[in-house]
């Protein structure tokens, strides 16, 4: 399996001084993910937790919705030309009795920013799509957290990122819980793998939804993070960078609380106001 980060040789100036040393870098590699055995996607990742992923983009495709819907989850053997296992391409066996898409170049991908889609068909199609439909943000039991403690919730998560420190090039999704508990936090080179890999490590242990967490990303929300709370049944999404127009749009359809700009006691609140406390 490949390693999370890599060293590479790196002249460094400091002050118009170079210098040669060792640098460490974040990896990046592709990963496969098949269905059945059928290729389906195909993603640029950090290595690690990579079934988690799988399972996690499968969550956000509406295919999946438990740990009960799949067989088993498996690294294919001879990916590569000399037969070796390159550790980049992952299968996703279906349980008896799921239901599997039409898998062709033409099928209905709204998963991803740069797919051309938008707009009206985007939003209905995530939230036909959703097992999970999100409880009104002003329905009694659902999730409430306080302004202040939300603002803290950045800091929280930067100290959780282990590879972060010494690489500098990781983004991050956190799980807490309402009180601020840190559930679950992943790194990834692509934000968008980060929340694949919290979801998918959330159905495997048969947690979804997750109507009772709080998402934290660092970076931007774009619509494909917002889809993918959605999916997850995640109430509140929150950002430290600014959402596009269409992860409002997304979050007001669907009832999903977006914040963005999140930094300490400052925010940005675009949607689902009724679940932040003052």
């Amino acid at each position: 399996m490949g390693r999370v980060t890599e060293r590479r040789r790196v002249i460094r100036v400091r002050n118009g001084v170079a210098g040669v040393r060792p640098d460490t870098l974040v990896a990046e590699e592709p990963l496969e993910i098949r269905l059945n055995g059928k290729p389906l996607a195909i993603t640029m990742r950090t290595p690690g937790d990579d079934f988690a992923l799988a399972v996690g983009f499968l969550v956000s495709e509406g295919v999946l919705g438990s740990a009960s819907d799949v067989r088993a989850v498996t690294y294919c053997e001879g990916a590569a030309e000399d037969g070796s296992n390159t550790y980049n391409v992952v299968n996703v066996q279906l349980a008896p009795g799921v239901a599997v898409p039409d898998i062709t170049l033409e099928r209905n991908v709204y998963t991803t920013s740069s797919c051309g889609l938008c707009g009206k068909a985007s939003l209905d199609a995530v939230r036909t799509a959703t097992r999970f439909p999100l409880r009104p943000s002003g329905a009694a039991g659902g999730v409430r957290i306080p302004a202040r403690l939300l603002g803290e919730l950045p800091d929280r998560l930067r100290a959780a990122q282990k590879v972060f420190d010494r690489t500098g090039g990781l983004h991050a999704a956190g799980l807490f819980s309402p009180e601020g508990q840190l559930l679950d936090v992943r790194e990834d080179v692509g934000r968008h793998n980060a929340v694949d890999k919290i979801v998918g490590r959330a159905c495997q242990a048969g947690l979804l939804p997750l109507a009772d967490a709080v998402l934290v990303v660092s970076g931007r929300a774009s619509f494909e993070l917002a889809q993918k709370a959605v999916m997850a049944g995640v109430p509140v999404l929150a950002a430290v960078s600014a959402p596009s127009s269409l992860a409002v749009d997304l979050a007001l359809e669907s009832g999903l609380t977006l914040v963005g700009f999140l930094r300490g006691p400052n925010m940005n609140i675009y949607a689902g106001e009724e679940r932040i406390t003052w």
